[in-house]
């Protein structure tokens, strides 16, 4: 049974123009990206390592753009700052953090400017007004931020009649993050929501010495076995604590660090090497060495513990899809599936079957 079916993704959005009855309408440009999971290798991503990231089409974050005589970028629900009581407002905070998007458009709009400058790409005088929807589950490692980012510059490259090529556009989102809000993140994410589907990446020095990137490798989502994913609000971990000591670890070269990396890569490519060879429904114990890797290094919160070990107690693999918060894994068939359903329910966990080609919605 394959996971999905794989034709070519080619949507990014779509533009919208003025209808029949009312030619003054101004256009509306609509653009999508999603959240993703990281099958194997992370988090060596940020370390020189490989991964292979798949896109989950079941939630998306949507940026709408139009023409109008000001630029203006209009909150979202996690932005608003009208809450109904004090409850109501720890209860926001918990779930979209003290920032909301509006950071994320602001700072897309000027780094997607600079670029521009600089590579001599002239922009018309237009103005616009732009807003963003998510209905990616928040801090859960399926990279939602970095979707509305992605999301926002196919938008305003459609405005501006800009090209961007998925390596340069991954290192654009990434740049946003990392060099505008300060934000600690890596290539990976970007990477897969630039290109969508199924990635394999090698962040290796030599490829962005030669060529400014890694070197990507678009697979064939259709070689992929039955994947779930689970997910729990609840569990999340943020980005910005979940990295920082492995990456000061990683910079002192300490050997438990520098060696897990280097296992990290290598399970990325005989994952890689399975799925090419049809083999995909063996690459199961690879992903739980992958965790369990991950385990002898961070300190991990009981919850998501318990989230891997209550997927692995029927059968199936585990491991997180990100920062924690969510799991991905490999499930033999529906009477699995199933099981795995309410065993996860009982901690409070959604399960869902990724759509990654758009010919599954």
């Amino acid at each position: 049974m394959k996971n999905d079916c794989h034709k070519p993704n080619c949507f990014h959005g779509s533009i919208q123009g003025p209808s029949d009855v009312d030619q003054n309408r101004p256009m509306v440009i609509r653009a999508e990206s999603y959240p993703r999971a990281g099958l194997i290798g992370n988090p060596s991503d940020g370390y020189h390592g490989k991964t292979i990231s798949f896109i989950i089409r079941n939630f998306s974050a949507r940026v709408t753009l139009w023409e109008s005589p000001e630029l203006e970028i209009q909150p979202a629900r996690r932005d608003e700052m009208v809450f109904g009581s004090i409850a109501g407002l720890v209860e926001d905070t918990r779930t979209f953090g003290y920032y909301g998007g509006l950071r994320l458009l602001k700072a897309s709009v000027k780094r997607f400017h600079d670029y521009c400058e600089s590579e001599g790409l002239s922009l018309h005088s237009k103005n616009f007004t732009i807003r963003y929807q998510s209905a990616i589950p928040p801090h859960v490692g399926m990279a939602g931020s970095s979707a509305i980012i992605t999301a926002c510059f196919r938008a305003l490259m459609q405005f501006y009649g800009i090209s961007i090529q998925p390596p340069v556009l991954a290192n654009l989102v990434l740049s946003v993050e990392t060099d505008e809000l300060f934000i600690p993140a890596g290539l990976q994410d970007r990477v897969v929501q630039a290109y969508e589907g199924l990635v394999f990446m090698d962040f290796a020095e030599k490829h962005f010495e030669q060529m400014g990137h890694g070197a990507y490798e678009q697979l064939d989502p259709s070689t992929l076995p039955p994947l779930y994913i689970g997910y729990s609000t609840k569990l999340s971990e943020g980005t910005e604590v979940f990295h920082n000591d492995i990456r000061g670890r990683f910079a002192r070269r300490e050997s438990d660090v520098v060696s897990a990396m280097t296992e990290w890569a290598e399970l990325t490519e005989r994952c890689r090497t399975l799925l090419t060879s049809g083999k995909g429904s063996e690459i199961g114990p690879l992903l739980d060495r992958n965790f369990d890797l991950r385990k002898s290094l961070y300190r991990l919160s009981d919850g998501n513990l318990a989230m891997v070990e209550a997927a692995r107690s029927v059968g199936a693999s585990a491991k997180f899809t990100g920062s924690g918060g969510a799991i991905v894994g490999i499930y033999k068939d529906e009477k699995m599936f199933e099981a795995l359903r309410s065993e996860m329910g009982r901690l409070g966990v959604e399960v869902i079957k990724p759509v990654i080609d758009p010919a599954c919605r």
